[in-house]
């Protein structure tokens, strides 16, 4: 794994940036699955952060399916992750890019006007958001 960092002058909480940087290492195939990641109090002092921003990161990543914690194996890339339908740094996640596509395509079959359904979707994005 090579270094991780967080930007202090990054708007982006530093909970965040781990995970999308533990993202971007695996997608572009720095980290594979298998590889273990350092100890959350390790990194969190490498790092300079507290070990629950660490934490939360690891965490949020265990519920994405990208890493798994076993007593006594650590923290490791998750066996059998499609690392090809990782988001990276650089662009989009190639999985909502795919899904946008599709429903595209067929509210175009269906005649849907696509202006209604971009401002649909950012609505329907509004309101989840607000309640989450």
């Amino acid at each position: 794994m090579t270094r991780l960092t967080v930007d202090p002058d990054d708007s982006t909480p530093p909970y965040e940036q781990i995970r999308r940087g533990v993202l971007d290492q695996a997608a572009r195939g720095v980290l594979l699955p298998g590889d273990r990641l350092p100890a959350i109090r390790a990194l969190a002092a490498d790092l300079g952060l507290a070990p629950g921003t660490v934490a939360r990161a690891y965490r949020e990543l265990e519920e994405g399916g990208i890493i798994t914690t076993r007593r006594g194996a650590g923290t490791r890339i998750a066996e059998g992750l499609d690392v090809s339908a990782l988001p990276t740094a650089e662009g989009e996640d190639p999985a909502v890019l795919r899904y946008a596509a599709e429903v595209v395509a067929v509210a175009a079959e269906r005649g849907l006007p696509l202006d209604q359904l971009a401002a649909a979707v950012r609505d329907e994005v509004t309101r989840v958001s607000a309640g989450a």
